[in-house]
């Protein structure tokens, strides 16, 4: 009996002793907040660097050598097409032209007499009075007659446009830039007067990595209004209030820097962004069922990106990723975790492999909304 007693005291105390074991242990495991991964279409943004171009940009140079007598427009001034810009001194253009006319009447008289001279000769060739050789020689002459007359036709119009070019007009409508000469400057033919600049639209240059083309040309085989719609952001930060459109993409990847040319096209009424602005094209780029991770789960060992993931026992292991891309506070992942999976969310500088802790769930949506309200 009394042996009895001993083994009954002795299985209530070994019972005491494991409640208190296991009442320990729970009491050490540490408390972390752990959120499911979970996977959702989303949509972002990259900002490309881009140099703005006016539509049309030419250089405005003189084509006759003379003093500038006067200057009809100001700098900045909007000018129509065919405005007159410049007028240069055109007393010696003018003097040309009467040469050339006067030469040029001269040839078509000359060309006249041959003309009656070979009359006459053919007359005479008929009634057998003159041999055929001086009427080859008649019609010889009167063709050189006209090639005299042709070519002096030729000098008067070239020297008709020698004259009108000291009337320099503005090709298109646009903005007239710097004026470098003033009146009475002597100007030499090739000399630069002015630039003007067509802003009515404008275009966008910036380049794009291989990698991100081949995202964009897969994109747009699903969606290539949306895709091809892109925004300027400006200098000053603030976005312009007309959209763009990419309308080309060159058919060569750069070898020395991996990217190809982009060319996107903005409405520019206002006349706001001039020619050899800069900026930024926002392009916008889509996911789908993609991946997502907060920033603050990940730590970095050897340049290699993990996440704490916890198992069914609430055991702790950590697990390589691989990006896809960054957003604000968070990643979209390539590889390594999957939705469903759960990962620490915060304190894992305090976490080991292997560790077993005690989980505190907290929503994915609920972190992604307070992420984004920062």
């Amino acid at each position: 009996m009394k042996t009895k007693s001993i083994a009954l005291y002795l299985a209530a105390a070994l019972l005491v002793a494991s409640c208190q074991s296991k009442q320990n242990e729970n009491e050490t495991k540490e408390t972390f907040p752990v959120t499911t991964v979970i996977k959702s279409d989303t949509s972002t943004f990259t900002d490309y660097v881009t140099e703005v171009h006016a539509i049309q940009n030419v250089e405005i140079r003189a084509r006759v050598t003379g003093y500038l007598e006067k200057i009809h427009v100001d700098e900045g001034t909007y000018v129509i097409e065919n405005q007159l810009l410049f007028t240069i001194n055109n007393r010696e253009y003018l003097e040309e032209l009467a040469k050339a006319k006067a030469l040029y009447r001269s040839a078509v008289a000359d060309m006249d007499a041959a003309e009656l001279e070979l009359k006459n000769v053919q007359q005479l060739a008929d009634k057998k009075i003159v041999s055929s050789t001086e009427l080859a020689l008649a019609k010889n002459k009167l063709e050189a007659q006209k090639a005299k007359m042709e070519e002096a036709l030729a000098h008067q119009s070239y020297a008709q446009i020698r004259l009108s070019n000291t009337e320099i007009r503005a090709p298109f409508n646009g903005i007239i830039n710097r004026i470098p000469h003033k009146i009475g400057s002597l100007i030499d033919e090739g000399t630069l007067l002015t630039t003007i600049s067509q802003n009515d639209d404008v275009f966008a240059y910036f380049d794009v990595s291989e990698k991100e083309y081949l995202s964009y040309a897969r994109n747009l085989q699903s969606d290539s209004i949306e895709s091809k719609t892109v925004s300027l952001i400006l200098a000053d930060g603030t976005e312009h209030p007309h959209k763009g459109k990419i309308e080309t993409i060159e058919g060569i990847i750069d070898e020395k820097t991996g990217t190809i040319a982009f060319r996107a096209r903005f409405s520019n009424p206002s006349k706001i962004i001039k020619h050899g602005a800069s900026g930024r094209v926002r392009l916008r780029k889509k996911f789908k069922d993609a991946v997502f991770v907060p920033q603050k789960s990940t730590f970095e060992i050897q340049d290699k990106l993990y996440v704490y993931v916890v198992d069914n026992a609430n055991k702790v292991q950590a697990k390589n990723i691989t990006i896809k891309h960054r957003l604000p506070h968070l990643f979209i992942i390539n590889e390594g975790v999957k939705e469903g999976d759960k990962i620490i969310y915060e304190g894992i500088q305090n976490v080991k492999d292997n560790m077993i802790i005690n989980p505190s769930v907290i929503n994915m949506k609920t972190i992604i909304k307070e992420l984004a309200s920062k």
